[in-house]
């Protein structure tokens, strides 16, 4: 076999693999439970410039490591003006995974991480700096949920923006 056809078979096999690997999350703060982040903070409004909070902050002691939630390949390692340190995992599912506002990023992009690996720290890079240490964390699907739709403010992404809170499995 060519090296053409074994690099498209590999292609072929993580595409597959993404989509139909099972789905299984854990909270990607070390140590974390749900009572490190306020439940009704996903989709809340009015918030920032973004208007709604489309995902949950976590929080902790700086320094905590970040682990990942579920295991993918980092798409993006680097840093974004609002996010500050930010690590963005795609994963089972076509689900896209973003940590935001994390101290020190030990993703690098092209990276495959297992669940539980450590990704980062915890911090308040990006707009969260002052504020206590937290990442933002959002789960995005890249195949959309069209029966999510509502018509509160930004309610059209709903199709696109899970609830992580609820995407959680016991480790």
């Amino acid at each position: 076999m060519t090296k053409t056809k074994v690099s498209v078979l590999i292609l072929a096999g993580l595409f597959f693999g993404i989509l139909f690997m099972p789905v299984s999350q854990i909270i990607p703060v070390q140590g974390a439970t749900h009572n490190d982040w306020h439940a009704k903070t996903f989709w809340y409004e009015p918030w920032g410039s973004s208007g709604v909070h489309k995902g949950i902050d976590i929080f902790g002691k700086k320094g905590t490591p970040v682990i990942a939630s579920t295991a993918g390949i980092v798409i993006y390692s680097g840093t974004l003006p609002r996010g500050g340190k930010v690590a963005v995992i795609l994963g089972p599912k076509w689900r896209v995974h973003y940590y935001a506002h994390l101290e020190q990023n030990q993703s690098r992009t092209g990276q495959l991480v297992v669940k539980g690996e450590v990704i980062g720290t915890l911090g308040d890079s990006g707009n969260a700096k002052g504020k206590p240490a937290h990442i933002h964390y959002s789960v995005v699907t890249l195949i959309p949920y069209p029966w999510r739709f509502t018509t509160e403010t930004q309610g059209y992404k709903k199709i696109f923006y899970l609830n992580p809170a609820e995407l959680f499995t016991h480790h």
